[in-house]
């Protein structure tokens, strides 16, 4: 186990694919925390504003499937990246993260659909499937080459030295998690970077060796940030206690352990 301050020994500077506001909170948060306390720099690069995302019950109830719900849920991320103390973010398609010539462009939210739960292994965690009815401004409808060049050039312009983002599972599924990780990992092989995918509860993938290089982040003393940062997604989840409750009503416990796998490239370079 290690202090998230000291991954790479405290020099590599580290970017982080997320596919929604909320996503780099509930399962980075306490990590970016800590790399942004350090004077590290993280780069966080937000792929779509969550333009599809479900609403929970209450007061932001009424943005679910309106025009209104990506521009709050933009202004949530902006309020959580300051309880995190997180300074460079930029979404997929807007300089810096958009390639040299090309008018800023939105990606957006793929949205999904659960898969029904089998029930020969009812204690299965639900998954998330394609949406039926997906955009042609989707992440996942637009030509790849699209978001793969504007995630390279955002690497390339902030002189990243390892990529993290999901496993190639997306964690729960979502085709936006499953496209992040490919991106993010192509991005990484092409400029010989290594690339971490976030292990966590949800995460299908397991280490195929025990040789694998796993990094265990103990963030317990950036849990007030993480926390903070999570009650800023009043439309994403409900923090209750130790835990938050999704959209759907799924209980997740808030994580003092933030868990990294490498899985390609090198990190010689970051060492």
């Amino acid at each position: 186990m290690t202090n998230a301050q000291d991954w790479f020994d405290g020099r590599a500077r580290v970017m982080f694919v997320h596919a929604h506001p909320d996503d780099e909170t509930i399962t980075t948060g306490g990590t970016l925390a800590a790399l942004a306390e350090a004077g590290r720099e993280p780069l966080l690069v937000t792929l779509t504003r969550g333009e599809r995302g479900e609403v929970v019950p209450g007061p932001f109830s009424s943005l679910e499937g309106t025009d209104g719900l990506a521009p709050h849920r933009q202004a949530e991320l902006t309020a959580a990246l300051v309880m995190l103390g997180l300074e460079r973010h930029v979404f997929l398609g807007v300089d810096p993260a958009r390639a040299e010539g090309r008018a800023p462009y939105i990606y957006e939210d793929s949205g999904m659909e659960w898969a029904e739960i089998d029930p020969a292994h009812p204690e299965t965690p639900p998954r998330a499937i394609p949406a039926s009815n997906v955009g042609p401004d989707a992440l996942t409808s637009v030509p790849v080459v699209e978001p793969l060049t504007d995630l390279l050039t955002a690497a390339q312009l902030a002189g990243a030295q390892a990529i993290v983002s999901y496993d190639d599972g997306g964690g729960y599924g979502h085709p936006d998690h499953v496209l992040a990780h490919r991106l993010s990992r192509a991005i990484a092989d092409a400029l010989g970077l290594p690339f971490w995918e976030i292990v966590s509860e949800d995460s299908p993938a397991a280490p195929v060796d025990d040789t694998a290089r796993v990094e265990i982040h103990d963030v317990t003393p950036w849990m007030g940030r993480k926390i903070s940062a999570m009650h800023a997604y009043g439309t994403q989840l409900t923090v209750d206690g130790d835990s938050i409750v999704h959209v759907g009503g799924q209980r997740e416990r808030i994580e003092h352990l933030e868990s990294f796998r490498l899985v390609t490239g090198r990190d010689s370079q970051a060492e």
